[in-house]
């Protein structure tokens, strides 16, 4: 019998829907691949807690370290604590310091699993930081409590960095003093302003180019402590090209939540293997992260037709879900988690749930199903019906 609800359309009418009935793709486990892939990982919000939630944060430890063995079950690697999790958007430093340490020991239990974790300044109040040397000391910080753990660093873009730097120049002298500190290679992060308004003009220029010749000559000048490096710029062209200019061994980890799947099968371009494609350090990992397996696993057998035929249904599903204004990009990605039963509720951190709207939450669940990326059908339903009700619209 098909399974049917009525859902609103973006001129407001209310249509029926029916659902498309194809099986969800499955990887096959025990797969090895060949690319890195890390899924930046949401949290799960204790909905319980008697807490503002827009100035308090509660987190569901129990779902939230279910959720990285999940990620870790399909064979993807997890970035921990970022800006999927709400980093500096609701999720505080000493919260991000506990649930590093959560994953890390839930990690120590299973042989391979990746993870790293994101170290930046984000504890420091913006308004008290006046030079540079205030960013070092907020990055030293955070990466000798991460590293005390055993943590690998993923060195966070710095609002604070970007509000008292005056140039390049200062980049270059924080990013030096931070690389020849760590105690082992750290990937380095440039997050787009789409994606966070105050990180505009980072690295020392509002010119991508010129930004981009300063990236790669403080990892040029530190190749030896750079594991590789995430860009979310979404700009394909942009990242293939300092891709081609890194150094030899450092890789390219995508952030592109755009045009991932070709960036990951890459080109034949280049002398260097880590030239010729990108890594994945991606959000969107961690809303198709059963299709991310599954269409790794065909990639690393060599099999890229079947690998694009799996993941480019679930573009149309990220663009939607990374649509402007971009950093709301999270509660596309916790509603996914609600919708595929791996938490029991919608509610964020900060109360993020609501910063999109009905008829976009709507959309993204036809895209999930176009894409095969409901997992138990019925339960999506009885949900999406759930949450319409809740907002007036019934069934």
């Amino acid at each position: 019998m098909a399974l049917q609800l009525q859902l609103p359309a973006p001129d407001g009418r209310i249509e029926p829907y029916t659902l498309r009935g194809t099986a969800p793709v499955r990887p096959i486990p025990g797969t090895r691949f060949n690319r890195i892939a890390y899924s930046a990982a949401h949290v799960v919000a204790d909905p319980l807690a008697a807490v503002d939630p827009w100035l308090q944060c509660a987190v569901d430890w129990d779902a939230t370290i279910a959720y990285r063995r999940h990620l870790w079950s399909l064979g993807l690697g997890v970035a921990e604590a970022m800006d999927t999790a709400q980093r500096g958007m609701g999720l505080d430093w000493p919260t991000s310091l506990e649930l590093i340490r959560r994953s890390l020991d839930a990690a120590r239990d299973l042989p391979g699993a990746l993870i790293a974790s994101g170290c930046g300044t984000d504890h420091l109040a913006i308004e008290d930081v006046k030079t540079v040397d205030d960013v070092v000391a907020g990055y030293e910080e955070q990466m000798s409590a991460i590293e005390r753990l055993g943590g690998k660093l993923i060195v966070m873009a710095s609002r604070a960095l970007a509000r008292v730097a005056r140039g390049p120049a200062d980049y270059e002298r924080v990013y030096d003093r931070i690389l020849r500190q760590a105690r082992q290679p750290v990937i380095l992060h440039w997050l787009g302003d789409m994606f966070d308004p105050a990180l505009a003009g980072y690295w020392g220029s509002p010119d991508v180019d010129r930004a981009m010749d300063t990236a790669l000559g403080i990892i040029t000048a530190h190749a030896g402590k750079v594991d590789g490096i995430k860009i979310s710029l979404l700009d394909q062209g942009r990242e293939i090209a300092m891709r081609r200019r890194l150094p030899a061994g450092v890789r390219m980890y995508t952030g592109d939540d755009f045009n991932y799947p070709a960036l990951i099968a890459g080109d034949d371009t280049g002398t260097e293997p880590t030239h010729r494609h990108s890594d994945a350090l991606l959000g969107i990992f961690d809303a198709i992260a059963p299709a991310a397996s599954a269409a790794l696993g065909e990639l690393a057998q060599g099999n890229v037709d079947r690998f694009n035929a799996i993941l480019e249904p679930t573009v149309a599903l990220s663009r939607h879900i990374f649509a402007a204004p971009t950093r709301f990009y999270k509660t596309g990605v916790v509603f996914m988690a609600w919708l595929n039963g791996h938490q029991g509720h919608f509610t964020m951190v900060g109360g993020q749930q609501s910063t999109r709207s009905l008829v976009h939450l709507a959309e993204l669940f036809r895209l999930a199903d176009a894409a095969n990326l409901l997992q138990h059908p019925g339960l999506a339903v009885a949900r999406m019906k759930t949450f319409l009700a809740l907002h007036g619209v019934e069934s």
